[in-house]
């Protein structure tokens, strides 16, 4: 645990949670969206796949594995190994690459 991390009690932690002001919190996160101030950080899987242009079950067929596998890569539940991996960032540097030996 880093020093700047605090263990709340139960009492600690509802006293905490009271004074929030969830509305306003989630307020400031919309106009900051709005504004441009937060990104989506993609998993490598998902960037590989949209580098390609294919859908979830294109690019699963292309690399030989099930939808399912792919989505647990894309959403950081699993991840890939072996050649399953060197295909990804084959697809992340050089999408046209893998696409042309998969013939598409």
């Amino acid at each position: 645990m880093s020093s700047k991390t605090k263990t709340l009690t139960g009492a600690k932690l509802r006293a905490y949670e009271a004074k929030r002001d969830l509305a306003a919190e989630l307020m400031e996160s919309v106009q900051q969206i709005k504004a441009g101030k937060t990104r989506v950080v993609l998993s490598p899987a998902t960037e590989a796949r949209e580098r390609t242009g294919l859908s979830q079950s294109q690019f699963a067929r292309l690399l030989g594995v099930s939808v399912r596998t792919l989505q647990g890569w894309e959403q950081g539940r699993k991840q890939p190994s072996g050649a399953a991996r060197t295909l990804l960032t084959i697809a992340q540097t050089n999408p046209k690459a893998l696409l042309a030996v998969a013939g598409k």
